[in-house]
């Protein structure tokens, strides 16, 4: 029996590295990996359908799905998930020193529904009673100009957003004032260039992120891994292949964790790292599947939801592969 041929986009992790070198293989599948930049896969995957498979917005897919956009299926693998406090970001004469001195500020971001944007705003919302519409929002590149949203969204009465100017950056715009704060996913190119004119929100963002955690539960998740339906639907197979070679590659690097003659990454204090964290967050702290990720996702969809992003509540079975969503026991 011939092997299916499979084109898949994501980025370069250590949980996924496995796959990309083909040290593991889904079971029947040939699998090209492409390793690109994500903003370039979440592009050419949600405007020309590039790729079988590829690495997506989670608030992309969400928006889509929302507007009855089912052309892609979800398998319940997060290769990026993220806490989100250390980018909130602010100009140092701006004199914003807690996030309630942001009402009424001008708010930078590279796209109003990128997902990182979208906890980053619950997160002002609901931790700090700093809503959406009490800020004037200005999207844009963050390190080139012309940067656009790559889905049309509707925003809800009172939220102001508008473009900033053709050539300008964000980056460049916070560090002048002509913007007071950013949220982003990478941090500006002008946050530590030596000038001292922009600084974090939340200097003590690790401190931030771990109270964040142990009063919510919640680790961020940002990304989700997407499948052409049409092919999920001419070759069933493809959704559980697939999920049980993603949830091995993350298995497998874990268990390095238990080699520590030598470090894997260069770290000094990597073992010290993860000993913190297994006590915070348990052992599997990147679960995949669906219900370890319940209320996380659930409380995106809230977000979502509550911003005008999506304008009805999405059952969170219907995203992802029916295959995937249980386990089977020998």
């Amino acid at each position: 029996m011939s092997r299916l041929s499979l084109t898949l986009a994501c980025g370069d992790y250590d949980r996924t590295r496995a796959l990309r070198f083909g040290l593991i293989q889904p079971e029947g599948i040939d699998l090209n990996y492409l390793c690109q930049v994500v903003e370039e896969t979440f592009w050419r995957m949600a405007r020309f359908r590039d790729f079988d498979a590829a690495e997506m917005s989670m608030s992309s897919y969400l928006v889509r799905r929302a507007k009855g956009i089912d052309d892609f299926i979800a398998l319940p693998v997060f290769p990026s998930r993220f806490f989100r406090h250390g980018y909130y970001f602010v100009n140092a004469a701006a004199g914003i020193e807690r996030p309630e001195q942001l009402i009424g500020r001008k708010m930078g971001v590279p796209e109003y529904q990128i997902t990182a944007a979208v906890w980053m705003r619950g997160i002002l919302e609901h931790d700090y009673g700093v809503a959406p519409r009490d800020l004037r929002w200005y999207a844009g590149g963050l390190y080139e100009p012309g940067r656009v949203e790559k889905q049309h969204i509707s925003l809800p009465e009172g939220v102001h957003l508008e473009s900033i100017p053709a050539d300008r950056t964000l980056s460049d715009m916070l560090a002048t004032g002509e913007i007071d704060a950013l949220i982003t996913a990478r941090a500006p190119s002008t946050f530590g260039d030596g000038s001292g004119r922009v600084r974090r929100l939340f200097p003590n963002y690790r401190e931030v992120e771990r109270d964040y955690f142990r009063r919510s539960g919640i680790f961020p998740i940002m990304h989700t891994l997407v499948v052409k339906r049409e092919l999920v639907e001419a070759h069933p197979w493809v959704a559980q292949n697939l999920y049980k070679a993603f949830c091995q590659a993350k298995d497998d690097f874990a268990r390095t964790f238990e080699d520590d003659s030598a470090l894997r990454v260069m770290l000094p204090w990597t073992l010290a790292e993860l000993e913190e964290t297994r006590a915070l967050m348990g052992d599997d702290f990147w679960p995949y599947g669906l219900e370890p990720n319940r209320h996380t996702l659930e409380t995106l969809i809230s977000y979502a939801l509550e911003q005008g992003l999506i304008a009805q509540r999405l059952e969170l079975e219907s995203l992802f592969a029916p295959s995937t969503l249980e386990g089977y026991r020998i």
